[in-house]
């Protein structure tokens, strides 16, 4: 589009709109601590805080059997030493994918405070009693759906979802620990997680961790070994 032309209303509206037109929050990253974890809890607090809707809604990226990469939006359920945790169908894109390329990225955005989280890690799914117990502490929603399944398969009809669904809310009420076998706990143990603060002058802070490949000693940790972590700066 020339700039002469006028412009539709969808580019009239894209040129129109400003970010971070808000009094931001300062990010001291000296003082941040040695693990990303405390971190990443103290801005999910604040962001929710802050205003920010549904701040557990994050980006899962995940990459095809052709290499090619995929993404899509979905609920964190937890955060703690063993890594991010999230839930799906083992038999789900997702869950395809992750099974055959483990290796994956979560992103959060929280627009209300300008900051920016992102982990990158290898994903590791969970047993059924764990699966299981991740579902039962849901909503009678989360259940129905999960009981519906079929999740990325091709749908014949809103109909069809409609029957279906009813009878997935209908069993999920009358059996609040009916088993969905294809439900899967996931968490993602991390080696990359970085920071941004948004800056109105474009000062933007970012502060990346990276797992360190040598243990305390230097010698390379075994399997499921803590690595110690390492803090960096990023131009922005």
């Amino acid at each position: 589009m020339s700039s002469d032309e006028p412009l539709d209303d969808f580019h009239a509206t894209l040129r129109s709109l400003r970010v971070w037109d808000i009094e931001l929050p300062h990010f001291d990253a000296d003082a941040a601590p040695a693990d990303p974890l405390p971190l990443f809890r103290e801005w999910f607090v604040h962001a929710a805080k802050a205003g920010q809707p549904e701040p557990h809604t994050m980006s899962l990226a995940t990459v095809d059997d052709l290499g090619r990469p995929d993404v899509r939006t979905l609920m964190l359920h937890d955060a703690d030493a063993h890594g991010w945790h999230f839930a799906s169908h083992a038999t789900s894109a997702k869950g395809r994918q992750l099974a055959a390329r483990p290796d994956a990225a979560l992103g959060f955005y929280w627009p209300a405070v300008a900051r920016q989280v992102r982990v990158r890690g290898r994903v590791t799914a969970a047993g059924p009693e764990v699966s299981r117990a991740d579902l039962a502490v849901r909503s009678r929603g989360a259940l129905a759906a999960a009981l519906t399944g079929r999740q990325s398969e091709v749908l014949g009809s809103a109909e069809e979802l409609a029957l279906a669904s009813a009878a997935a809310w209908e069993r999920a009420g009358a059996e609040p620990d009916a088993p969905a076998p294809t439900w899967t706990a996931y968490v993602l143990e991390p080696d990359s997680v970085e920071f941004f603060q948004g800056d109105a002058m474009r000062r933007h802070v970012r502060l990346r961790y990276r797992r360190s490949r040598q243990g305390p000693q230097g010698a390379e940790g075994g399997e499921g070994a803590q690595q110690p972590w390492t803090r960096e700066l990023l131009w922005p």
